[in-house]
């Protein structure tokens, strides 16, 4: 293992996070035009700033990244509670990989990230409510 593969790991991860909380903020913002939630996942989303380091964008290499295509049950949702649930997946799964990725390197971006991901599975609940 080298500290380019845990910053590959991290990068990706931290990038992913990041995605699927704007998808969520917006959700609640542009949809369900609920100001609590909407706030809530860009408040997590600033909560990641300091996890990011410009170096690690050394240690991208898209070109050659083997899972970069997507599979087909990625590329379709049939509503509008399964675009949530994805990305609340792909949040809380990131979350994780950087909880324990961090663990290698820094432990307060780790405690950081374990955060977010418990913060994550709450606002999931609170969410499924406004849906129902």
């Amino acid at each position: 293992m080298t500290t380019r593969s845990i910053d590959r790991i991290i990068d990706a991860n931290l990038n992913r996070l990041r995605e699927a909380l704007r998808l969520l903020e917006d959700t609640q913002r542009y949809l369900f035009d609920n100001p609590k939630l909407s706030y809530a996942f860009k408040e997590l989303r600033h909560k990641l700033t300091p996890l990011y380091d410009t170096s690690r964008l050394k240690s991208r290499d898209i070109v050659n990244d083997v899972s970069k295509s997507s599979t087909q049950s990625e590329m379709q949702r049939p509503n509008i509670e399964a675009l949530i649930a994805a990305n609340f997946s792909r949040a809380t799964e990131s979350a994780r990989v950087l909880e324990e990725s961090f663990k290698l390197v820094d432990t307060n971006a780790s405690a950081i990230a374990k955060e977010i991901r418990y913060t994550l599975y709450n606002l999931e609940i609170e969410v499924h409510k406004e849906l129902k």
